[in-house]
């Protein structure tokens, strides 16, 4: 049952951003969910051998304050889900430029930080990459709250959304306030 799949598929997500392995075992774990689960956005992908992933590196960990945001934002998910509204949360002041944390304004809400960098479409997926969508369980790692008003962000955790790898998947890519100029060498690759 495809519904239950997907449930599961979130559930190992979750528990595997909210585990305590270290970066190089947290990416083997997440290759190794990626091969094997049929949810996996590369399910059924015989000649798969591991995501693609930018060295880590610690220049890609800031901590840095949250100043308020407000307003909306609605983003055509380009598929079943449709448009989607997204309260801005706060902006982070980042070395690279600032970028708008945003609460989903769905069932259960969710915090969402995607961003596009000078990286897209040459070097990550052009359409940009998330730090964090904690509706689909990835909390804890790309960003963390902290008090304050500052949020720590780790660069070393950004992950292309599912359509990156297949075309069945539609995601919300990151709004225009969220383009940086920048390259962040930190992540996922394409």
């Amino acid at each position: 049952m495809k519904d239950l799949e997907l449930a599961d598929w979130r559930e190992r997500v979750a528990r595997l951003y909210v585990s305590d392995l270290g970066l190089a075992e947290f990416r083997a774990a997440r290759d190794r969910l990626f091969a094997e689960h049929p949810q996996s956005p590369v399910a059924g992908r015989a000649d798969f051998t591991g995501l693609p992933y930018f060295p880590p590196e610690p220049a890609a960990v800031v901590e840095v304050p949250l100043r308020p945001a407000t307003g909306t934002e609605s983003i055509d998910t380009g598929g079943p889900d449709g448009v989607i509204t997204y309260r801005r949360v706060g902006v982070a002041e980042t070395p690279w430029g600032p970028l708008t944390l945003w609460w989903i304004e769905a069932y259960g809400g969710g915090l969402f930080l995607p961003f596009r960098d000078a990286t897209c479409g040459k070097e990550s997926y052009g359409g940009g990459r998330y730090l964090t969508d904690t509706v689909k369980g990835t909390f804890g790692r790309g960003v963390a709250v902290l008090p304050g008003e500052r949020i720590r962000l780790d660069f070393n955790y950004g992950y292309n959304p599912s359509c990156a790898y297949d075309d069945r998947w539609a995601c919300p890519l990151a709004p225009r306030e969220n383009w940086l100029t920048d390259p962040i060498r930190a992540g996922e690759r394409v």
